[in-house]
């Protein structure tokens, strides 16, 4: 008796799950048009209507091709959108270490988590083709992605990108500076500590 009641039940459950739905179907099948639809509501005949002058796609519109394309007249920028502030060093490392540290590792050799565990090495960032390349190669690299580099577009900022790629700057000038590249302050702070 009681397995009769629970078919019963079930069967019950299941009949108003294919009748209840039904009773208010008002919203879901209003009229509409789809876009680009003739319809005979506008004196021109389109559904869609033009966006008014000035209208903009909220998030869409991406003029600055040298912040969001990381070019310069159709070439890879040789220049940052904007100056390099510490800020921003700080925020390109907090960056680097969410997103590529795992494959380059922290000093920027390509000995990172992923290639420890296996996964073929990406190229060390000190190779001299890749300290001669422009800033916005590094862009684009990182936003679609290049051999088995996946492509971060969708996943970091065009900022962040940015930020990235000034704290790769970093790196490679860590291993590679030289006292030619420092001014006359700079070089005597560091030979006043060498003395101490």
């Amino acid at each position: 008796m009681r397995q009769v009641a629970r078919i019963l039940r079930v069967v019950f459950f299941m009949a108003s799950l294919m009748v209840f739905p039904c009773c208010r179907r008002d919203l879901a099948d209003q009229q509409h048009h789809e876009p680009m639809e003739a319809s005979s509501v506008f004196p021109d005949g389109s559904a869609s209507r033009t966006p008014p002058e000035h209208t903009l796609a909220r998030g869409q519109l991406h003029e600055d091709v040298l912040f969001y394309q990381g070019k310069m007249g159709g070439d890879h920028a040789a220049v940052f959108p904007a100056p390099v502030t510490r800020a921003q060093l700080e925020r390109g490392r907090e960056r680097y270490d969410i997103f590529c540290s795992v494959c380059h590792g922290s000093a920027g050799v390509g000995d990172g988590i992923v290639v420890q565990r296996g996964f073929p090495p990406p190229p060390s960032l000190h190779l001299d083709r890749l300290r001669d390349a422009p800033p916005g190669y590094f862009f684009e690299v990182i936003t679609q992605g290049r051999g088995l580099m996946y492509p971060y577009g969708s996943r970091v900022e065009a900022a962040d990108r940015w930020a990235i790629i000034a704290y790769i700057r970093a790196l490679q000038l860590s291993r590679h500076a030289t006292l030619a590249d420092l001014n006359a302050e700079q070089r005597k702070k560091l030979e006043d500590s060498a003395h101490e």
